[in-house]
């Protein structure tokens, strides 16, 4: 299991460092003019690109059902969700986010983690590879909670936010030269 020096001279060193901060900026400046907060086409579409890379085209048929309306509604309710159960509201918006087509867990994440970056990480096998020692390409819920359980034990003994925890073990496994 990584811990907190392994991972604290990656905190700014991944290739998309700077990527990522313009894209959290820039959402971080819409949560400030809409209200109540979503998404449109073009932000989804953003945040897509960002967490999928190479692989941004594998389902960009199933993803174009998406449209701009249903896109903007769902991440309306999933980012104005709220409950006193904190797990109870992450359960209730994973399940909206990943109700849109070619949206499962990690990119409901990365959705989450772009967002609100102070409260969520984005999973994916890189950093359940890091955090438990063992391969998964393929999370859920659960999987979620417990990772980012993890990932926010470590943001508090670092003074990090969870997301940049998560980008920091990511940048680290891919040095690694580990797929």
């Amino acid at each position: 299991m990584i811990n907190a020096d392994v991972i604290r001279a990656y905190r700014r060193t991944a290739a998309d460092f700077d990527e990522t901060e313009h894209l959290k900026e820039h959402l971080h400046l819409l949560k400030q003019v809409r209200s109540p907060f979503y998404l449109d086409l073009d932000d989804f579409d953003r945040i897509l690109r960002w967490k999928l890379r190479q692989q941004y085209a594998r389902q960009k048929s199933l993803r174009s059902k998406n449209t701009e309306d249903i896109i903007r509604d769902i991440t309306c309710l999933a980012f104005n969700i709220s409950h006193e159960d904190e797990d109870y509201e992450l359960e209730l918006r994973l399940r909206l986010l990943t109700a849109l087509r070619g949206v499962e867990i990690p990119v409901a994440s990365a959705v989450l983690a772009l967002c609100y970056p102070e409260q969520y990480a984005v999973i994916d096998f890189r950093g359940w590879r890091q955090m438990f020692g063992v391969e998964k390409r393929n999370f859920s819920i659960n999987d979620y909670k417990r990772y980012l359980k993890e990932i926010k034990r470590l943001a508090a003994e670092l003074g990090w936010l969870p997301q940049e925890v998560d980008l920091a073990i990511w940048e680290y496994d891919r040095q690694s030269g580990r797929r």
